[in-house]
């Protein structure tokens, strides 16, 4: 079935009829649907979460902004969709130090456009707004904070760093609807002629360092050993003191003993070590005028021999 219908459109000069072809009436139809679909496209727009969507009528801004959700409008309104949420932009730029070092700087720049400010940015500034707003305040206010540190001093100081800009940034872009939540400086790039100076004086305080530590740990082992010294002698004192103390106790002891002795003995008592001392046996003496005690020998004593008169001598005349 052929959707062009045959019918004679004029008899040509032979009188013979000549046939055209016509349009099905469904063309029509669809033509009218795509047309109908697209002006009811046009008067509706959804606005995504995290979203705003600012209306423009014939150039002209709204300053209400479209929330999230469904909504209305004429077909000759347009509709610029701004993302409300945390978005990164990632910085490259570069500034000198205090010192006239060049410092290559990349920063991570975590922002958010305000809700209510939308329009204004739309109308003012368009949606290319980080180029023409953000990246040039970061380029500023990251060259104005590196003059005030050294190159050395901005790899020790970096947090310090980050909180100022983050700080500056926030001051410079605040009429203009945009909020920085958050800077991350990822690196300091710096010359190789810096880099191999910083190296060196590394090595420098490093070799500087070792030596304080072995010139301090030789004068730990001198004082230990001083030390040990003085405490050998004292131990060496202390021990003599204990002995002498130990020599002169025994001493007075030993005195107390004997005056305890020499007032236990009595008159019978010494007799009586007398007798239990003698052998039994007389002396040997010679001589007419010895003189032997034998009462010292029955009463407990020794014998006593009187010293002899000196005799003669047998070869005398």
């Amino acid at each position: 079935m052929s959707f062009f219908k045959k019918q004679p459109a004029y008899i040509n000069a032979d009188g013979d009829p000549v046939m055209k072809r016509s349009l099905p009436k469904i063309v029509p139809i669809l033509a009218a649907a795509v047309l109908v679909l697209v002006f009811a496209s046009s008067c509706f727009t959804v606005i995504t979460a995290g979203h705003t969507g600012v209306v423009s009528t014939f150039g002209k801004v709204s300053e209400s902004v479209l929330q999230e959700g469904f909504h209305l409008k004429a077909p000759w309104q347009s509709v610029t969709k701004m993302d409300n949420r945390i978005v990164k932009l990632e910085v490259s730029t570069e500034a000198f130090s205090s010192d006239l070092q060049t410092v290559n700087v990349n920063l991570a720049v975590n922002y958010r456009v305000d809700t209510s400010k939308s329009y204004s940015i739309v109308k003012n500034v368009g949606t290319q707004y980080e180029d023409v707003l953000i990246t040039p305040a970061v380029n500023e206010v990251m060259k104005s904070i590196m003059a005030q540190y050294t190159a050395e001093q901005s790899i020790t100081n970096r947090n310090i760093i980050s909180a100022a800009l983050l700080d500056e940034l926030n001051e410079k872009l605040s009429d203009s609807g945009i909020t920085v939540s958050d800077i991350n400086i990822i690196d300091f790039d710096f010359s190789d002629v810096y880099v191999q100076a910083i190296e060196a004086k590394q090595v420098a305080e490093q070799e500087k360092l070792r030596a304080k530590i072995e010139q301090e740990q030789l004068t730990m082992e001198k004082e230990a050993e001083a030390s040990r010294r003085v405490i050998d002698a004292e131990a060496a004192a202390e021990v003599a003191r204990i002995e002498a103390e130990a020599a002169a106790y025994a001493g007075e002891k030993e005195a107390v003993a004997n005056e305890k002795i020499a007032a236990s003995l009595t008159e019978p008592l010494i007799a009586y070590y007398k007798i239990q001392q003698w052998d039994g046996r007389l002396p040997s003496v010679t001589g007419s005028d010895t003189i032997i005690a034998l009462d010292d020998f029955t009463q407990g004593g020794s014998a006593q021999t009187a010293a002899p008169a000196p005799t003669a001598s047998p070869d005398a005349d």
